[in-house]
């Protein structure tokens, strides 16, 4: 700071040392003053100007000091009030922008919570006619058009129900609930939704899970299960898709391994950031980016750790580490 205020009051410096100089020069040219004198008299204003410097520092720089200190949040309690005229020019000024910044911020917050509340309210009055549908489809006789249906009807299902937790996510803290969770039920009913996809696929599964309980939340994990599992089917054809447990160094992991299209490895640094494809197939229209990064920040909330292996047109195994209960602690506690 004090190089900052030498720069800013440098041209009063050279004001001061100038007239200095001159008081010098006129003593030197002068002989009816004595230049003794005037080597003193400079002596003592530099003396002077410097002690002056130092005792106006502080003061001076006392305001601008507490400024670069402060957060750069919308808290007006954190700003310096200003002692000199200059400084309450900004005060003013910084008073008045962050008053109306914090009255922008409330204004669009309130917007943006009743578009999620609108949107949260449309998917549900969405489902309703969704579920009908649903039962209307099990009944049709043609066995051919019950199947792409369904299909259709599915896709529709896992797109809402993925927006749906999109716009959750955010407030997943308040909707945590831990617990111990059965893995095979939850598995089983995920699959049994994924049934005529896999049916109209030739897609079967090969599940041994012999860890049946690990702790977390069972709605947020069925949700991360869902996105893993959609993209093996998704992504196989005429294949087996294996569901197994494990235990690694103390923790549980779930592994799903499908025999699919794979990855190339260039991707699978990126595959669980947000509107990230693939590079191999970048004209898929199908794909939106979104599961995997949905997936990841649900699980970081859980305290899961996932991780993904592949090779491209030989398959993918995703990694599903489970926290230990220790690991809990401060989320139990809310």
């Amino acid at each position: 700071m004090i190089l900052r205020y030498v720069r800013e009051r440098l041209s009063w410096l050279l004001l001061i040392l100038s007239l200095q100089a001159l008081a010098l020069f006129i003593g030197y040219i002068d002989p009816t003053i004595p230049f003794t004198s005037v080597i003193y008299y400079t002596f003592l204003s530099l003396l002077i100007t410097v002690l002056f410097f130092f005792i106006r520092y502080p003061r001076e720089t006392s305001f601008y000091n507490q400024m670069e200190q402060r957060h750069f949040d919308l808290d007006l309690s954190s700003l310096p009030e200003g002692q000199r005229p200059f400084e309450k020019i900004i005060e003013e000024n910084m008073t008045h922008e962050l008053v109306r910044l914090k009255e922008e911020a409330s204004s669009l917050h309130q917007a943006s919570e009743q578009e999620k509340d609108d949107l949260l309210a449309w998917i549900h009055e969405v489902k309703t006619p969704l579920t009908a549908m649903h039962l209307i489809i099990q009944r049709l006789e043609d066995a051919k058009a019950k199947q792409q249906l369904t299909y259709e009807w599915l896709r529709v299902h896992l797109l809402l129900d993925q927006q749906l937790h999109q716009k959750r996510i955010p407030f997943i803290e308040n909707d945590l609930y831990i617990e111990k969770v059965e893995l095979e039920p939850l598995i089983f009913n995920e699959i049994k939704t994924l049934q005529s996809w896999c049916m109209q696929k030739g897609i079967g599964f090969d599940i041994v899970i012999e860890e049946k309980e690990v702790l977390s939340d069972a709605k947020w994990l069925t949700f991360i299960i869902r996105q893993f599992l959609t993209n093996a089917v998704k992504y196989s054809e005429s294949t087996d898709i294996e569901v197994r447990t494990a235990i690694r160094k103390g923790h549980t992991q779930l592994i799903i391994q499908d025999h699919g299209r794979g990855i190339d490895s260039k991707d699978l640094p990126r595959i669980f950031d947000k509107g990230f494809t693939s590079t191999s197939d970048h004209n898929d229209g199908k794909a939106t980016g979104m599961g995997l990064y949905l997936a990841a920040k649900v699980a970081a909330s859980l305290k899961i750790e996932l991780s993904m292996n592949s090779v491209l047109h030989e398959g993918t195994t995703a990694f599903l580490i489970f926290p230990n209960q220790n690991d809990f602690v401060h989320i139990t506690s809310m």
